[in-house]
């Protein structure tokens, strides 16, 4: 398997081979870091995850699924859903199963062409490594976005796998703001299902009377980082404001999260959203910035690394091609923000902790790349 990896891989052009010849190093506030570039190539890569023994799975917007094993990236796993690459969509963020050592299990978000356009929706499939190859099997669509729009943004897409086997996701408001309102209508919403698809009991909403039975929470404009955050037992979200106002939210079973109603930005004319910063009835955010960094994937460093960032959010953003690492107390709320890497990177999508403590990135940009951010020896 390695064999046949690194010969395709060289074959395309998708290979960087890592070392002293392409670190560069930077210093932080608390620790001196080295950053290598692992592979480059890819076509704006979205999402990455890791499986047992740090092997990776790396989604690019495109289409392609590929496995990063021993220095090299695959050919294009067969057996992915179609997808509708359309603006921002496309095969998007990729999470493997707790129990994907006994099933191969893994879950992919993803724009699903359909009536009306395209919209979000959730796979599992089953991943096979045979010998030299590697392949999905059993793939089955187990939630699919109601109200299938045209627009090309805000397909949001962030999947966390929650520690009680529940899945939790985000879809943005496609560019219709007052959908994340829309109770029935599941865009501008952190939701929850089953592995399965089905419905969990506890879910604000679960009897499908008042709102969308898949709906946690409601009021969110786009948010494209989400993560189980260990220190306080809870999803966290990461979501882009508008001309300002990108917030972190920690959401509640069946609580709103305001957008459009209130905002810490302005819109992109630089009119007022809705009523303010507050209003009744809407939750406020755990952190905000104005003005924006476009965050995306989002990360909560548990590691043997990097002790100094124990606990910590790490929060890839487009704008300003930049890491923020917001600094949390021990009660895990947020006392402090650090930028890391400015502009030394790229749009960065996507950061990940792997298995060694290091930090693993992902670049928004057609010939994509993966860096790894690690402590000299």
């Amino acid at each position: 398997m390695q064999d046949l990896f690194l010969r395709t891989a060289l074959a395309a052009g998708l290979l960087a081979l890592p070392g002293a010849a392409t670190a560069k190093t930077f210093t932080t506030q608390d620790v001196t870091v080295e950053a290598e570039t692992l592979a480059r190539g890819l076509s704006n890569p979205w999402g990455l995850d890791f499986l047992p023994g740090g092997d990776a799975l790396i989604t690019e917007r495109s289409g392609q699924l590929r496995l990063f094993v021993d220095g090299a990236l695959s050919d294009p796993i067969p057996g992915v859903p179609e997808v509708a690459v359309v603006g921002q969509g496309g095969l998007l963020d990729v999470a493997v199963s707790p129990d994907f050592a006994e099933t191969g299990t893994i879950f992919l978000s993803y724009s699903q062409p359909g009536d009306g356009g395209a919209g979000t929706a959730i796979a599992r499939a089953r991943l096979v490594l045979d010998g030299n190859a590697a392949r999905l099997e059993d793939v089955a669509t187990i939630f699919s976005m109601n109200k299938k729009s045209g627009a090309g943004q805000h397909f949001g897409s962030r999947i966390v796998l929650h520690p009680d086997g529940s899945l939790f996701f985000t879809i943005g408001d496609r560019g219709e703001s007052n959908r994340a309102q829309d109770p029935a209508d599941h865009a501008g919403s952190v939701l929850r299902i089953n592995p399965d698809g089905t419905i969990p009991e506890d879910n604000p909403f679960a009897d499908g009377a008042d709102a969308a039975p898949e709906i946690w929470s409601t009021g969110h404009r786009n948010p494209q980082g989400a993560v189980f955050d260990p220190v306080t037992q809870a999803v966290w979200t990461v979501e882009h404001g508008a001309r300002g106002g990108d917030e972190v939210n920690r959401p509640e079973a069946g609580k709103n999260y305001g957008w459009p109603v209130i905002s810490y930005g302005v819109n992109y004319s630089g009119t007022k959203i809705g009523v303010g910063s507050e209003a009744p009835g809407y939750e406020q955010p755990e952190y905000y910035w104005d003005p924006s960094i476009a965050p995306s994937g989002t990360a909560v460093y548990q590691g043997e690394m990097f002790p100094e960032w124990q606990g910590d959010f790490l929060v890839a953003a487009l704008k300003y091609h930049l890491v923020s690492r917001l600094e949390r107390d021990e009660n895990g709320a947020i006392t402090g923000e650090e930028r890391l890497f400015r502009g030394a990177f790229g749009r960065i999508r996507d950061v990940n902790v792997a298995p060694d403590g290091s930090l693993w990135l992902l670049t928004d940009e057609r010939r994509g790349e993966i860096i790894r951010i690690f402590r000299p020896q």
